[in-house]
């Protein structure tokens, strides 16, 4: 029983413990759906998910990165809709060139970002409380320019919206290659720049960051437009997705994508997570839906249901994650101040 003990300690001490539970639970789901409903096991369901949740992806990615550095951006599925919103007007009733709108958009999502950053670092405000205010204005800012939706039939957009990228028997949109080409290039920025280094200690101990020289103001400066960048460029992929700009687009995305990051396996607190993880909650939300499809007689409902019972199970084994962590320091602690003292006697 005491071996097992501390093998449990150890498990739960060990960095990877909350992602190796997360890609558990996802091939345990899915081979759930392949036994139970037939069409399931295929490679297309999987690619669906993707084309369905492209978007979602992308914000978890800037999403990523903000809870990394212990931080929380709650305006990112208001910058989403503004950002179908800008879209379909500049398009529809200004006439621009759709490659000039893409270009504007992304620019305005990290600006818009980049303030956020500026207020929580410079006025030491809650992000919570910066981000809030960000996502009325974002949302209110939506009605300003329609109250209705505006469809969007500009060629570019119908045909990134139509376009099949296949191969052999299954196929995926152009937005899901976006979105794989911007989670490839969030994990090297993660684990192979110096920015992503400062993110990680950012979020592991700001005051010791600090003492290290690290630049962090610059550094959450741009992690909250990284993420506005990633909201605005959801918002792009949102836009070919519904062909239409509306105020009510992706409410309560934010916290979709919050839940793909926590259920990924990334510390609310900071400073621990792979972004390559919130690509395997973004599946998992995507399952879970899939298999109440598939069900038919459950209600819609019961997706969020589920997703919140996952994000009690993942807060809990986060917080035992933590607390294995600190006994075997402690453990650590303990030996090396043993073993001088053996010495000197």
């Amino acid at each position: 029983m005491k071996n097992f003990r501390s093998f449990f300690h150890h498990l739960l001490a060990t960095p990877y413990f909350t992602s190796l539970v997360t890609v558990a639970l996802l091939v345990v789901l899915f081979a759930m759906g392949s036994v139970a409903y037939d069409g399931f096991f295929s490679v297309q369901v999987v690619l669906n998910l993707l084309i369905d949740n492209a978007f979602l992806l992308v914000i978890g990615i800037g999403m990523t990165f903000v809870i990394l550095s212990g931080g929380i951006d709650l305006s990112v599925g208001s910058v989403l809709a503004l950002t179908t919103m800008i879209s379909a007007y500049l398009l529809q009733s200004w006439h621009w060139h759709p490659l000039l709108v893409i270009v504007c958009v992304l620019v305005l999502g990290g600006l818009f970002g980049a303030a956020m950053g500026g207020l929580i670092h410079f006025f030491k405000l809650q992000p919570f409380i910066v981000t809030l205010a960000g996502m009325f204005l974002a949302r209110g800012l939506c009605y300003l320019i329609s109250i209705n939706s505006i469809t969007i039939d500009d060629p570019l957009y119908v045909a990134m919206s139509q376009t099949r990228l296949e191969f052999g028997d299954a196929f995926i949109s152009p937005s899901v290659a976006i979105a794989l080409l911007m989670l490839a290039l969030a994990i090297y920025l993660a684990h192979y720049t110096r920015f992503g280094r400062a993110v990680y200690a950012v979020g592991g101990n700001e005051q010791s960051a600090l003492l290290m020289g690290l630049p962090v103001g610059r550094t959450k400066v741009a992690i909250y437009a990284f993420s506005g960048f990633c909201a605005a460029l959801a918002g792009v992929l949102f836009s070919f997705y519904m062909l239409s700009g509306y105020g009510l687009h992706a409410q309560g995305t934010e916290l979709d994508a919050i839940a793909a990051v926590v259920i990924g396996g990334t510390l609310l607190t900071g400073g621990y997570g792979y972004v390559a993880g919130t690509l395997t909650g973004v599946l998992i939300l995507g399952v879970i839906q899939t298999l109440i499809a598939f069900d038919g007689t459950l209600s819609s409902w019961w997706t969020k249901i589920v997703i919140g019972v996952l994000l009690f199970v993942f807060c809990l084994a986060q917080r035992l994650m933590s607390m294995g962590a600190a006994k075997a320091a402690d453990a650590n602690g303990a030996a090396v101040a043993v073993k001088p003292s053996a010495q000197a006697a």
